[in-house]
């Protein structure tokens, strides 16, 4: 063994016992007569003393040439510390060094590996095995650890079984882009990698699993964000003979035990919305339910007083800011340059301060009374002392810049608190949504959501209208899982693909596996899926993604550690019968 001890367990009852310990050199402190360096492992700093009268002559010496992220071993006693540091576990005691061996020589690293590092993000990511030995990430990954145990902890005692699925399959019409992977066995042909194991969960579920899971890796070819990866991570979930409340009940259960084991957070309720209240009430289909701010429609008080701005538009909507009423003039500027900005796209928002005192000032006074905007404190639920932001325009892309609004003056104002943790369902979403440029209908979720029951009906006279039975667990403003009830039903199904707009032949080439599955005995089944990685994020108390995976992507969608994708040489091209235009 290479240590007897890591370099974070070590404590003043070790006093007195010799102890061999290995890592990497954190820092050194050459006193000419006396040596004090850091030692670092995973699991901690131990200081290591080198006494020119008690340490060897030999090990001293070479304690003088090493440098940062050396890797050393080191044999000594442990002794108490004179000078004692409270911030490390470690810090009542030290090791008085007898022998040293070098394991490697290490470059000086192009960051300092500290928490509060000098590497900006870029040197990072392309040093990012360097960026690991750092406590800021190497404690997500651990966390991340402990997160995947109580899912699978939690899953296992509920009856679910943890099965692999192929990820080498064929390319699907539905979603994101596929990354595709050229087969050299069958020119011309490809495989391509999933975007989710959808199919083959409930092909498992035909075949009698009952309940399956897989913390799998899922594959989408897409625009990259800070919580978006081309390659990222599922907690995959089926199960038969269930309906939409067994789903619901069951993992509900799971994201309570995960909050209480790995946050020591108890929640107790998680209210349902529908899809149509969210997009009315907050804009988008995965509302932050931790604070207020709920639109409110002024279109019926706002109209008709002569303010053409607002009377040409579809919609006039608006929010109540807590507390801002007192914001300068220079403030709300700053709002309305925030809002006019390329991302957001508003040409500026109507303010109004309902002062503590009761009275209302706006930015329209010309058009409007103060009963008039009282009108519109009611209408959003304002209080004395608040700031009513309102934007117009047309219904759909009012809300998601309103929506966008809410989001920034609720950071700005620290209502989106890190420890505080409000899940959410939203349910009865669209089954499907109509596509302008190909004139046809594609699915909200994917092709095998199950419709409401009540409105099958509605499939040959109002499709648009047809609500399906899906579900989505949103989780402080962001979507960590969805899901729905399936089609086990071969001629519903088929019914299905007609309305997607693929042919019979289509429907054949890509999912006659599927439908002839279900040929045999197919049970009712339904299910769920957790975007792991935003989820490890959010119970970390942040919402960027990137820290909490080994070795991410960058928003080019490039690993530049390694330098990823690159070029193939020819004679690989060749046996794939590629040709690479220029």
């Amino acid at each position: 063994m290479y240590r007897s001890h890591t370099c974070g367990e070590l404590r003043h009852s070790h006093t007195g016992h010799e102890v061999t310990l290995a890592g990497w050199v954190q820092k050194t402190r050459d006193k000419g007569f006396m040596i004090w360096i850091d030692i670092r492992d995973r699991y901690g700093i131990t200081q290591l003393i080198f006494d020119e009268e008690r340490t060897p002559q030999n090990v001293f010496e070479k304690a003088k040439t090493l440098g940062r992220e050396f890797v050393i071993q080191v044999t000594g006693t442990v002794i108490e510390r004179e000078s004692k540091n409270k911030n490390i576990p470690t810090g009542d005691i030290e090791i008085l060094v007898t022998d040293l061996h070098v394991l490697n020589t290490a470059t000086l690293p192009p960051f300092t590996i500290e928490d509060n590092t000098d590497g900006g993000e870029d040197i990072r990511m392309k040093y990012r095995y360097l960026d690991i030995r750092r406590n800021p990430v190497k404690d997500k990954l651990i966390f991340r650890h402990q997160v995947a145990m109580q899912v699978r902890n939690y899953l296992s005692q509920q009856g679910f079984i943890e099965v692999e699925t192929p990820y080498l399959i064929k390319s699907t019409p539905e979603g994101a882009r596929d990354f595709v992977v050229p087969s050299r066995m069958n020119e011309g042909q490809f495989y391509a990698l999933p975007q989710s194991p959808q199919t083959f969960k409930q092909l498992l579920m035909v075949g009698g699993m009952d309940r399956y899971f897989q913390i799998v890796k899922c594959f989408r070819d897409e625009d990259l964000r800070a919580d978006r990866q081309p390659e990222f991570t599922q907690i995959d979930c089926e199960m038969t003979f269930v309906e939409q409340e067994d789903i619901l009940g069951i993992f509900e259960k799971l994201t309570t035990h995960l909050l209480k084991e790995i946050k020591g957070v108890s929640v107790d309720t998680f209210p349902r919305m529908t899809y149509a209240d969210a997009m009315r009430k907050y804009g988008n289909d995965k509302p932050d339910i931790r604070f207020g701010m709920e639109f409110g429609e002024l279109n019926d008080v706002a109209k008709g007083k002569g303010f053409n701005v607002f009377d040409a538009q579809e919609l006039i909507v608006g929010i109540a800011v807590p507390g801002a009423s007192e914001y300068t003039r220079k403030q709300i500027d700053a709002i309305i340059d925030w809002v006019k900005r390329p991302q957001i796209g508003a040409n500026g928002l109507v303010w109004v301060k309902y002062h503590t005192d009761g009275t209302l000032k706006s930015s329209v006074d010309k058009f409007y009374s103060e009963e008039d905007l009282a009108q519109w404190a009611s209408a959003t639920g304002a209080s004395p002392g608040d700031l009513i932001l309102v934007m117009a325009g047309g219904a759909d892309k009012t809300r998601t810049q309103l929506s966008a609004l809410r989001m920034e003056m609720a950071e700005r104002l620290g209502l989106r608190k890190a420890d505080e943790f409000a899940p959410l369902w939203v349910v009865d979403f669209p089954l499907l949504e109509w596509d302008e440029d190909t004139a046809r209908y594609h699915a909200m979720h994917h092709p095998f959501t199950s419709p409401k029951p009540e409105d099958i009906a509605l499939l040959d006279t109002d499709p648009g209208n047809v609500r399906a039975n899906a579900y989505d667990l949103v989780l402080n403003g962001n979507e960590i899982g969805g899901g729905s009830v399936r089609i086990h039903d071969s001629a519903l199904q088929a019914r299905m693909f007609e309305l997607l707009g693929f042919t019979k032949e289509q429907a054949e080439a890509q999912f006659g596996f599927l439908m002839n599955a279900f040929q045999y005995g197919a049970p009712p089944h339904a299910g769920i899926a957790f975007g792991f990685d935003r989820l490890v994020a959010i119970l970390g108390g942040q919402e960027i993604i990137r820290d909490f995976i080994a070795f991410p992507k960058n928003n080019a969608g490039r690993d530049v550690m390694i330098n990823a994708p690159a070029t193939i040489d020819q004679e690989q091209l060749d046996e794939l019968h590629l040709v690479v235009k220029s």
